[in-house]
């Protein structure tokens, strides 16, 4: 079972990447408009309007309408979704750091300067207006840092995330094809039970904290609740001034995750009125 996630930079020949390494490892890529269609459609809104928000071109209206807690929520759940499925490339997403920690699965990120970036999209994009084509690239990364930040809480660019980084301006692709199939060659046959476990218990969290979003209102936990699954056992913390908000957590919490043991740790307390 190999499961590979990759950044998602345009003009860092990541795409060429990904295609060396699929084809050497005989994976199926995922691209990131193969998962529009399932999270927009649990959005409610079109596919289109989806990826301009992650490309930051979407118009105030269209981001209005996206539920940013949900379509995080969302894109997770259909990122382990795939990743479950084994033998896998995912590009985009976010994978790449919400699947960092997941034994077995090997975190990715191909880069590369910005001027090499721009030389590299104006060519194919037939461009000769190198202006307009770094401001484009600028809008990506600014859109896609600001989702990785407030979902992970982390720097995409911080070398720590990730397992590999490679520069495409130092490496070729065909080097950075082999770096990242050696070390999936050397992990393929260690990990794979671990990392389904792993994918399983991730999957389940966030089922969970997607159902909290949509079924617990800010009002009733201003600083939220949250789950985390660890071998198949799920752990509810948070904080609340509402005494029912414990049952009803773990009521949404059986409902999403099924017979699973669950540790409420939730605590309420009351309030003390206005001052």
């Amino acid at each position: 079972m190999t499961v590979i996630a990759m950044t998602r930079e345009i003009g860092s020949l990541s795409t060429d990447v990904a295609a060396g390494l699929a084809a050497r490892l005989r994976l199926r890529i995922i691209r990131f408009e193969d998962v529009a269609d399932r999270v927009a459609r649990r959005l409610g809104v079109d596919p289109a309007s989806l990826l301009r928000y992650f490309d930051g071109s979407a118009s105030f209206l269209e981001r209005w309408k996206i539920d940013r807690r949900k379509l995080l929520g969302y894109t997770a759940e259909e990122v382990l979704h795939l990743a479950q499925r084994g033998n896998v490339l995912i590009k985009g997403w976010g994978a790449a750091t919400l699947l960092r920690n997941v034994p077995g699965v090997i975190s990715v990120r191909v880069c590369a300067p910005m001027a090499f970036r721009v030389r590299v999209m104006m060519d194919r994009l037939g461009s000769t207006d190198a202006g307009a084509v770094q401001a484009r690239i600028e809008r990506e990364d600014d859109a896609r840092a600001r989702t990785i930040r407030a979902y992970f809480g982390v720097e995409e660019e911080d070398a720590r995330v990730h397992h590999l980084v490679l520069n495409t301006e130092r490496l070729s692709v065909d080097a950075c094809v082999n770096a990242i199939a050696e070390l999936a060659e050397i992990r393929r046959y260690n990990e794979t039970a671990r990392t389904r476990s792993a994918l399983a218990d991730k999957l389940v969290e966030v089922k969970i904290n997607s159902a909290f979003v949509e079924r617990i209102s800010p009002s009733m936990a201003p600083l939220g609740v949250q789950a985390s699954v660890t071998g198949g056992r799920i752990t509810l913390d948070g904080m609340t001034c509402s005494g029912g908000l414990r049952r009803h957590a773990e009521r949404i919490a059986r409902m999403a995750a099924g017979a699973f043991p669950i540790d409420n740790r939730i605590v309420s307390v009351p309030s003390r009125g206005r001052l």
